[in-house]
Formats: structure tokens, C-alpha cells, sequence
């Protein structure tokens, strides 16, 4: 059952992979595919799990009610270039050119209040139960919810994530992830891009996948 249910993310993942082999070759006049940027792992991965953290201990602390909070919305509303570009304007010169710092700075800003408002958009709502029961059957439905939710929705954003600073970082000029992703698919990197295919595949597919709801799990236990 399990695989049936993973079968249309092999099926779209399949399907881009085989976009990927019909690409037209790369002419000998197009550039060489960039060097990896090794060096951006470390810092998406910290920013990234800040994010995870972050965004985790706010739907716990705020529930489902959260995503309707006036001053989210507010939060949420400006694009990544107004955040890359309000850090450009107060970065302190004696800091030297804005780098990975701010470039993890924007990206959470830019993210971090769309990512509260969807993971707290999908959990189930408290009203009147588990409310009636009391702050601690709250918190407990919550935390069975997360441990449902986390993976999955870690799975699904991730590439949103990666693609999504692009804007940021061509405006500060740090390669990345994004501007990698974005470099080997202008230039018909086949080989490139299907390693990147096989990641995201393979963090999608690995997530878990629970086949009970999260409150059913709650009334079971």
C-alpha cells in the first residue's frame, strides 16, 4: 500500500527525468556547467534547519489559530527582493559586503511567515475538541500532528526553498543552491540536473507517510 500511494511522485519525478534526457545537447558554444558551491551547504543547512525549528515551535506554540493572525498575513506580504534589499540598505559598512549572513537573514524573513502560515493551515482544527479537554490534550494533539506533519511538509518545501533564493541570491551576489539548480538547467547540464532530480525525489519519497490521521492516532494512544 505504501508504494501504491508513492506511485504519482515516482510517475512526476519519472517525468522529469525523462524532460530532462529529451533536452536538446548543449552546443559547443554554451558554457561549462559551474563547480558545485560547496560551500553553501553548510549555510543552507543551518538556515534550513533554523527555519524547521523555527517555524515547528511556532505552530506548537499557536496552532491552527495562527495562520489566521493579522500580523502574519502583514509578515508574509512582501516579496524576497524587498527583504534582500532592505538588508543591502542597513548592512553596516564595517561588516563588510553582505554574504551567507545576510543571505540567511533574508531568506528567513522572506520564508519563515509563509512557512508558519502553511504548516499551521494543516493542522487539524481544536475546536471543541481537544479545546474542551484542556491545555494539555491541546498541546498533545499538537505534537502528534507535527510528528505527523514535519516530514511531509519538510518534503514538499524544500525544493520551494532551494529555488526560492534565487532572487536573493543574485541580488547579493552569493552562489547558492538556487543559482546552481538554475545554471545547470539553462546550460542542458543532463547529469547535473538529474542529480538534483534524485535528491528532491528521494526527499520526497522517503518522508514519512502516515497512513492514520493524526487525531485518530491521538484517540488510539
Amino acid at each position: 500500500m505504501a508504494l501504491k500511494r508513492r506511485l504519482p511522485a515516482l510517475a512526476l519525478w519519472s517525468g522529469a527525468a525523462l524532460l530532462v534526457a529529451f533536452r536538446p545537447p548543449p552546443s559547443l558554444h554554451t558554457p561549462q556547467p559551474p563547480s558545485f558551491p560547496a560551500a553553501a551547504l553548510l549555510t543552507s543547512a543551518l538556515v534550513a534547519a533554523l527555519l524547521i525549528l523555527g517555524v515547528a515551535s511556532l505552530a506548537a506554540l499557536g496552532g491552527p489559530n495562527l495562520a489566521r493572525r493579522r500580523w502574519l498575513a502583514i509578515l508574509e506580504t512582501p516579496p524576497e527582493l524587498f527583504w534582500g534589499g532592505c538588508l543591502i540598505a542597513l548592512w553596516p559598512g564595517t561588516w563588510g559586503p553582505p554574504g551567507r549572513l545576510a543571505l540567511g537573514l533574508a531568506f528567513l524573513l522572506a520564508m519563515g511567515p509563509a512557512e508558519v502560515r502553511w504548516l499551521c493551515s494543516a493542522l487539524p482544527a481544536e475546536s471543541p475538541f481537544p479545546t474542551a479537554w484542556g491545555a494539555a490534550a491541546i498541546q498533545r494533539s499538537r505534537r502528534l500532528a507535527l510528528r505527523h506533519l514535519l516530514g511531509r511538509w519538510i518534503a514538499v518545501r524544500f525544493p520551494l526553498w532551494i529555488t526560492g533564493t534565487l532572487i536573493l541570491e543574485s541580488l547579493l551576489g552569493v552562489p547558492g543552491l538556487g543559482l546552481d539548480w538554475s545554471a545547470r538547467f539553462t546550460r542542458h547540464d543532463r547529469v547535473g540536473l538529474w542529480v538534483w532530480i534524485a535528491a528532491f525525489a528521494a526527499l520526497h519519497l522517503l518522508a514519512p507517510d502516515a497512513e492514520e490521521s493524526p487525531t485518530s492516532s491521538g484517540g488510539n494512544a
